[in-house]
């Protein structure tokens, strides 16, 4: 009889092939976990600082990888995330034929449609002034119910906000990429491998490499090391060139899931870029900046920006970061005071009970977001639309939940 945890005989005959190219596997292995999906499972007790995977380079699939005559047809800057999409969706046979046996293992259609809010119908993520609205969390959207939408005076580099639009301009970009040397392409078909891309794959960078502008230009996928599910509490990974090496940080027992980190990442960034979210999240974060942004004039607003406090107002279930408190103070001090006080001259001026009240006013407007949101999921939940996609609802609906819990434990810390 099969343990609960068996993943199906795809997965065996992909580990056997992983095995085969060369792949290390010591004493772990793909497992169904219920709710979840598949992760990595300890087959037996595994050693803290133990080698548990080790993929070589000449298995993985890099840009390096795809064929010369594939990669030539495109322009030169193409992104890397859309060629490998691109030679996932249209490469030759014989060049697709090694990944066969990965392939069988990967998501399908069907488990993006359920979890990723960019393949969502537009009545559950698309912003507007009425309907069931902006119910996607600000950070994913960029679309508040309660917050007057403003354009901005100045433009600032966000990574963790309106994570969807960006994403969805990634996507749009990539499309426009390949189309142009494939014209026939499957738009359905080409987001599906882009999203297997995006999902599965690892930062790579070579010895002495430098980052490339865009961190979706190092990419490479690794067979069987995307097993491994995301936590705060993960396996050391280093790669020197050769090999990717995936080490245990502390001992498990046979049985248990081991993890690896994605980044730290909010709960919002990894809903939108992976499709789930955790319950516990050291790296949970929300961003006050539209909140912050309507309170402040439009001369307030231009003297952050040159003191370079503009945006990037975070708050954590601990309180508020320093730039949120420096926003909070330029409401009531004079400006000579405030400035004396950024660049750390004189603390004259201060009164931490009013930036206190100004920052917990902030965080308040959150909650009401929220609660609207809360609200309209529950009536989305009878409707037919709530009916047809039960489960993004209640994804929807635990989120928020979270997002009101962190507010109300601000809230409380920035009293304290």
């Amino acid at each position: 009889m099969r343990p609960d945890w068996w993943p199906g005989e795809e997965h065996e005959l992909f580990t056997q092939w992983a095995i085969s190219q060369g792949i290390i596997v010591n004493g772990v292995g793909p497992a169904k976990f219920p709710g979840r999906g598949l992760g990595m499972l300890a087959m037996r007790s595994i050693q803290e600082n133990e080698a548990i995977v080790r993929v070589p380079r000449k298995v993985m699939l890099t840009v390096d990888t795809i064929p010369s005559s594939f990669a030539s047809k495109f322009a030169e800057g193409t992104p890397v995330h859309a060629l490998l999409a691109a030679f996932l969706c249209h490469g030759e046979p014989e060049d697709l034929e090694p990944y066969e046996l990965w392939r069988k293992t990967w998501p399908t259609q069907d488990d993006f449609e359920d979890c990723m809010p960019i393949l969502w119908p537009e009545s559950l993520r698309a912003c507007s002034s009425s309907g069931p609205a902006t119910i996607l969390p600000p950070s994913i959207s960029g679309c508040w119910k309660s917050v007057p939408k403003e354009k901005l005076k100045f433009e600032y580099e966000s990574s963790h906000q309106k994570l969807l639009p960006q994403q969805e301009q990634r996507l749009r970009k990539a499309w426009e990429s390949v189309v142009a040397v494939f014209p026939e392409t499957s738009k359905e078909i080409y987001s599906y491998y882009w999203l297997i891309v995006n999902t599965r794959s690892f930062f790579y960078l070579m010895p002495g490499q430098g980052p490339p502008e865009d961190r979706n230009d190092a990419m490479a996928l690794l067979p069987f090391a995307d097993y491994f599910n995301h936590s705060d509490v993960a396996c050391d990974v280093k790669f020197d060139g050769q090999e990717y090496v995936f080490r245990a940080v502390k001992a498990y027992e046979p049985g248990e899931e081991i993890f690896m980190s994605y980044g730290p990442h909010p709960n919002d960034f990894l809903f939108t870029e992976y499709g789930f979210y955790l319950d516990q999240n050291e790296s949970e974060t929300l961003y006050l900046d539209d909140i912050v942004f309507q309170d402040l004039s439009a001369s307030i607003q231009e003297e952050l920006n040159l003191q370079q406090y503009f945006g990037n107002y975070q708050v954590t279930a601990t309180g508020v970061c320093y730039r949120t408190e420096i926003a909070a103070c330029i409401k009531y001090m004079s400006l000579e005071d405030w400035q004396n006080y950024v660049l750390g001259y004189s603390t004259r001026g201060v009164d931490e009970k009013k930036s206190e009240d100004i920052i917990r006013e902030w965080i308040r407007t959150y909650i009401k977001e929220a609660d609207f949101a809360i609200g309209e999921l529950g009536n989305l939940g009878s409707s037919k639309i709530g009916q047809e996609h039960q489960g993004k609802v209640q994804m929807l609906l635990k989120r928020w939940k979270q997002i009101k819990g962190l507010c109300n434990k601000a809230l409380q810390a920035v009293a304290c």
